[in-house]
């Protein structure tokens, strides 16, 4: 009986394991992807973004599967990729300078832009680009 209930135990743990999807950034400037799960597949592209964001949909053994805001995917080396911290602007969005849409707006986010996440507070998310450190609302960002 504890045989059965243990055997059962793992396949519902490795089921809801296997649709959990998550995210993380590129580590690096320069990042492959390839079309199968070794260094033997070819490259299918390259990203020469770092902390890019990039949804995980499937593991195996060292390789990562992953999904771009675009649904471009690809197998990455688990090597290449470390905990989010970032996210793309998927619709034009105001930067303002507190966590509010009251405050003072700094900058217009255009979509499809890389964003630094700060700090997470309750609806709003401080982040940075290039130029502006100021907050955003969390709707219709990709990545976190």
């Amino acid at each position: 009986m504890f045989r059965i209930l243990f055997i059962l135990f793992l396949f519902v743990f490795y089921d809801v394991k296997a649709d959990e999807n998550y995210f993380l950034s590129l580590k690096y400037s320069k990042v492959n992807v390839r079309y199968g799960p070794g260094l033997d597949y070819p490259i299918k592209f390259v990203y020469l973004k770092k902390n890019f964001p990039v949804e995980v949909i499937d593991e195996k053994e060292n390789f990562r599967k992953i999904l771009d805001y675009k649904s471009n995917g690809g197998w990455v080396h688990r090597s290449q990729l470390k905990k989010n911290k970032s996210l793309i602007v998927l619709e034009e969005k105001i930067l303002f300078n507190n966590s509010t849409k009251y405050s003072k707006p700094i900058a217009v986010v255009k979509s499809g832009r890389l964003l630094i996440i700060k700090k997470r507070e309750k609806n709003w998310l401080k982040v940075a680009t290039e130029d502006y450190t100021g907050w955003v609302n969390n709707e219709n960002l990709w990545g976190y």
